[in-house]
């Protein structure tokens, strides 16, 4: 509220506006960098003349062909793309058998692997592609082709009947076989022999299989190391541990089985949520059609407790509906006439027809699936470290063995079956198993995490790099504000009710289409929703300050300062409450009657109420915050300061921010941007991390952005580095339990007082451990 200098009633209010602006085009300036792109400069047309204490010019900009391109790397041109569901890769190791086999392939251009799903896409320039399904085929992949755009298929449960069954048996007959052995003394007698056989034929065939495999296509992982730990216990008579062995791990897999299972039931369920059916209006009246044949432009109905088959804009009725899934919300949102439904969400209360605004595949949610596939195939950069180590040690490892089971005898004396089994149980212990596992498990998580509340990662690089970032850039407008002009303040300057004179202002702004006009409007609607407009005659626009009309037969002006010195009505008065309203980067709209001014009016673009939040969160992290707006200084200034940032920039282009982004990189180090994915292009594309913000419904933001906020909750930017930097304290967590843990029992096995046993349950069980801390962000 602005002070008065009478007795007169002041008021001051939020409403909304309905935004209107008139487009011009805008190119971008020369000589800026290449990863500037085209920009569309939308500047209002300008009855009132507000220039400067409103954001007036909106900026709008789309990322070229070339720079999504580089944002999805897609595949070398020419090459061809062959698809596969492989029920038998499951984990990071036959990743590594299956690159191992089709990469020094020359046809093959890149492979993308989905573990969760268990699906392999194959980039090739083979003019059949047979040879990837025989080279699969000879790892004992059974792959099958996909269709291609073809919906994940449902994966069958992770521990069947039939494999309880086996496991069953196998750990009775291994049990069996240790109590005859401490019974008799003997662990090579015929009992014996018969329970192991029986142990190892019923859960590890699949192991000796698989290692067989590994010895034919020279690959050095955990079923070879554990077929030859088997296979050495049995020839240096250690039977009983063989089956010992042999059962852990079979038991140990199947727990780490149902672990990713339980990640990817996280990620399914945040994708899996359209209904199988829609109620879809035809010329027979209402019939249950599957979505994907609903074309767009078709009516649909969805009653109370169904869920959205796709998305669509409300025609007629109201309803509550539950977005949580899409856009992570708690609280139910109302929906009236020309409000968007979004495919999977949930009507609470009410029921609605809607008419459909996107296909079945080109809906948020499929684009929400579409990018959490994508970002399970892209591999995060501790991933990559990973994986580039075990390339390395485990050849590494096999080496050691080697010379202990050779010159063990030779140098310390003993055995030499005494020291092939240490070497046996070295290559157990030391398999990086739990090492490659942890990371994948542990980046799904948290992108599973992320996306239940709204926040959608396009892939695991990000969800790393959120904990490195040292400052977040925002756009004002639409991020910081609501991006709608609205009535704020409205005061008399003489004995008219303020009723009286917001009827007559809102009157004459009811035949303009400015924005500032619009918002005078629905400011008088909201306060006033009884009353009728006043008929204005000789309605005259006077561009560049306002407009004027006769209201019952009296002349009355409404406009800017500009329009109030013209008219010579001016006064120090006045003055001093139009120098304060925009010094609060307001509007001042002013109602002109012959004798002199009667009103004033603040018209503003309003912050979000999370605005604050959410810079007092980044600041609780330690991350700067800066504010880049293209309005000019003095209005930027009062945003900042209202919302707790120190650092204002204003009058910017486009490619100004993308140039502030840059310096802002030299000072703090890794920098974030959030803006409205269309308008900020090139400084998202600028910034370490870009993060939109309103994704849902806006497929240019799903397309630009590294982050989505699903909702226009910028709050949701420090929960995010929040989950950032718990995935990196658990991924280092796992890289350090998978080590250590493998470190201790080295020295056990070197010192002569490691068993097979203790290799299965070092290495396996230091799998789970990871595994399972891992999963913890699922809760997180």
């Amino acid at each position: 509220m602005n002070p008065s200098t009478n007795s007169k009633p002041e008021l001051s209010i939020h409403v909304k506006k309905t935004n209107t602006c008139c487009e011009a085009g805008h190119a971008p300036q020369s000589g800026t960098s290449q990863a500037d792109v085209p920009v569309k400069a939308t500047c209002c047309a300008s009855e009132h003349g507000h220039g400067q204490a409103l954001d007036t010019c909106c900026t709008s900009a789309t990322k070229t062909d070339q720079d999504l391109a580089q944002d999805k790397a897609p595949p070398p041109a020419g090459a061809r793309q062959v698809r596969y569901r492989i029920d038998k890769m499951d984990c990071p190791v036959e990743e590594r058998l299956i690159r191992n086999r089709l990469e020094p392939m020359a046809e093959i251009v890149r492979l993308d692997f989905n573990l969760l799903a268990r699906e392999l896409t194959v980039y090739h320039r083979f003019d059949d592609p047979q040879p990837i399904a025989d080279a699969l085929s000879s790892l004992d992949m059974a792959p099958r082709l996909l269709e291609a755009g073809a919906p994940a298929a449902a994966l069958p449960p992770a521990l069947s009947l039939r494999l309880k069954i086996l496991l069953a048996i196998s750990g009775l007959s291994a049990v069996g076989a240790e109590a005859i052995a401490w019974a008799t003394g003997k662990e090579t007698s015929w009992p014996v022999l018969i329970l192991v056989a029986l142990s190892i034929l019923s859960a590890g065939l699949p192991t000796l299989k698989k290692g067989w495999i590994a010895v034919k296509n020279r690959t050095l992982n955990i079923y070879f190391l554990m077929s030859l730990a088997v296979v050495g216990a049995v020839l240096i008579g250690k039977w009983p541990e063989a089956a010992m062995v042999i059962f852990l791990f079979a038991v140990a897999e199947a727990i780490e089985a149902l672990s990713l299972e339980r990640a990817r039931n996280a990620i399914r369920a945040l994708t899996a949520l359209a209904p199988e059916t829609a109620e879809v209006q035809t010329a027979d009246g209402w019939r249950e059609q599957p979505p994907a044949e609903v074309p767009v432009g078709s009516r649909i109905r969805v009653r109370t407790g169904a869920r959205v088959p796709l998305d669509a804009r409300v025609d007629s009725g109201h309803a509550a509906l539950n977005q949580a899934p899409i856009t992570g919300e708690s609280l139910a949102v109302d929906k009236q006439p020309g409000d968007p439904l979004y495919a999977g969400t949930i009507v609470t209360d009410g029921v609605v027809e809607a008419i459909v605004t996107a296909a079945a595949g080109d809906s948020t949610l499929a684009r929400i699936a579409t990018a959490i596939q994508d970002a399970q195939a892209q591999r995060a950069p501790t991933q990559r470290f990973v994986d580039q180590f075990a390339h390395y040690y485990t050849p590494a490892v096999v080496v050691v063995a080697a010379l202990v089971a050779v010159l063990g005898p030779t140098l310390l004396g003993g055995g030499w079956g005494e020291w092939i089994y240490q070497a046996l149980v070295i290559l157990v212990i030391a398999c990086p198993c739990a090492l490659v596992v942890s990371t994948p498990v542990t980046v799904v998580s948290g992108l599973a995490a992320a996306a239940r509340h709204g926040i959608l990662v396009k892939g695991g690089v990000f969800l790393e790099g959120g904990h490195r970032l040292k400052a977040i850039a925002f756009d004002k407008t639409g991020t910081l504000t609501r991006g709608e002009a609205a009535l704020t303040d409205a005061a008399t300057l003489g004995d008219m009710p303020l009723e009286r004179a917001l009827l007559i202002a809102a009157s004459l702004d009811e035949h303009s289409t400015h924005p500032v006009a619009r918002a005078l409007v629905d400011g008088w609607r909201e306060l006033q929703p009884a009353a009728s407009l006043l008929p204005v005659d000789t309605f005259k626009v006077l561009t560049g300050r306002g407009v004027r009309g006769f209201v019952e037969k009296q002349e009355w002006f409404l406009g800017n300062h500009r329009l109030v010195e013209e008219l010579g009505v001016c006064s120090p008065e006045l003055e001093k409450r139009l120098e304060l309203l925009e010094q609060s980067g307001k509007t001042a709209v002013v109602l002109i009657e012959p004798t002199g001014p009667v009103a004033v009016f603040g018209v503003a673009d309003t912050l979000r109420p999370e605005s604050a939040q959410a810079v007092a969160g980044l600041k609780a992290l330690g991350i700067a915050t800066v504010m880049l707006t293209g309005d000019n200084q003095r209005t930027a200034d009062v945003i900042a300061k209202q919302l707790g940032i120190e650092d204002a920039r204003g009058n910017l282009l486009p490619e100004d921010k993308q140039r502030v982004i840059a310096e802002l990189k030299a000072r703090h180090g890794e920098v974030g941007m959030l803006g409205d994915g269309v308008n900020d292009a090139p400084a998202l594309a600028r910034a370490d991390i870009g993060f939109a913000m309103g994704a849902a419904g806006t497929a240019t933001a799903l397309e630009t952005a590294d982050v989505a906020i699903m909702d226009d909750d910028p709050r949701k930017l420090a929960r995010f580095i929040d989950l950032s930097r718990h995935t990196a304290a658990i991924l280092k967590q796992n890289i350090a339990l998978a080590l250590g843990i493998k470190v201790v029992f080295l020295g056990l096995a070197l010192a002569g007082q490691a068993t097979l046993w203790m290799a299965v349950f070092a290495d396996m069980g230091s799998s789970l451990l990871v595994v399972f801390n891992g999963l913890r962000l699922l809760r997180k």
